[in-house]
């Protein structure tokens, strides 16, 4: 077990809220086809009000903070929140398209010590990537703030959303990573708007191309270990909780409201009313999620893939059930098993399968 996991199991039994994600602005200088919120500003917070927030789970144990947005940069008190947010000496991973950030704003990041920022290059291609932002010139400015920040020797992760407009540029958006000098993730998740449209998951990938991507050794590691069929479900597979959603960690959008995960928006609810502390221990909604044990997802305990699904409770919770599946989860699950059992197939009939 790493010192990373070891932390996080003892927040978990001292019901600390370890991380916590905060978008300072629902405001974006990009329009991507794929984005969950809503951009208008409806009366976020000041920064005296996310201030307070940040004392608030500082005190409550908090070490990991996530800024973002929306684009965080949008905010002209950012670096003000940024350094109060230091100051209380909690480890900042900053989430941004770059756009806004130059020269100057990459010295600012590493005098304040930040962790990490992580910026989201669609595709190599400047028609692909900017046709997915909906800004001119985005992939340059974006690019140009990666190389900004690694002049600093900030640690810059590119991640790469997968979607079926991009997905067969992520190999050169790796190789791009890599002659930059950065981290590279991907994310074939799709998720709904906030407020529950699900308009835009028109974008997710479809079967076969996610079948392909879980066979590409370079984003799963082995394929043969990645795509291995399920294990037993055993008694400590159905004690545990199902996602670290509301039991590690937590979320506070630009308006103050709190909820278990950015993807699960069930409102606790709102800083503005009461301290993000007391919501944390004593809100009934967040009781209610954090009473879930993998037992009790009705239709999932009793699945075959449980013990290699990556099912996410806020997907099901938009779906209708917050103990029912993720129809998105359990396509993932059932290609993994797919490819598990082709695997033994002669390889003209596995590109078959996997083309069905």
């Amino acid at each position: 077990m790493s010192l990373m996991d070891e932390v996080t199991s003892r927040a978990l039994s001292l019901g600390i809220p370890f991380s916590l994600h905060l978008d300072v602005t629902y405001r974006c200088n990009e329009r991507c086809v794929h984005c969950y919120l809503d951009h208008d500003d409806h009366g976020e917070m000041t920064a005296d009000e996310i201030k307070r927030v940040l004392c608030q789970a500082a005190s409550a144990g908090t070490l990991i903070l996530t800024l973002s947005g929306g684009e965080p940069f949008l905010r002209k008190d950012f670096f003000d929140i940024l350094a109060y947010a230091r100051s209380l000496m909690f480890s900042v991973k900053i989430k941004t398209n770059g756009l806004l950030i130059g020269a100057e704003q990459a010295q600012r990041l590493r005098e304040l010590h930040v962790g990490e920022v992580q910026i989201s290059i669609y595709s190599h291609r400047p028609e692909v990537h900017d046709g997915i932002t909906k800004v001119r010139g985005s992939l340059d400015r974006s690019l140009n703030a990666i190389r900004f920040l690694r002049s600093q020797g900030l640690t810059t992760v590119i991640a790469c959303p997968l979607m079926r407009a991009n997905i067969s540029d992520y190999p050169e958006v790796q190789a791009l990573a890599a002659e930059l000098g950065v981290a590279f993730t991907m994310d074939p998740t799709i998720t709904p708007k906030i407020d529950g449209d699900m308009s835009i998951v028109q974008h997710r990938l479809a079967r076969p191309e996610i079948a392909q991507i879980f066979q590409d050794s370079t984003l799963v590691g082995d394929v043969h270990e990645f795509c291995k069929p399920a294990g037993p479900t055993t008694d400590d597979l159905l004690e545990s909780v199902p996602c670290s959603a509301g039991h590690t960690s937590v979320y506070v959008s630009p308006y103050g409201e709190v909820f278990p995960c950015v993807q699960f928006p069930i409102t606790c609810g709102n800083v503005r009313e009461q301290p993000l502390n007391e919501i944390w221990y004593h809100s009934d909604q967040m009781n209610r999620v954090r009473n879930i044990r993998v037992k009790d997802l009705h239709t999932c305990s009793g699945c075959d893939h449980l013990s290699g699904c990556t099912r996410c409770p806020g997907l099901a919770y938009m779906e209708g059930d917050m103990r029912g599946p993720s129809s998105a989860d359990c396509e993932k699950s059932q290609i993994k098993a797919g490819l598990a059992h082709i695997d033994t197939l002669p390889a003209q009939l596995q590109l078959v399968q996997i083309q069905l």
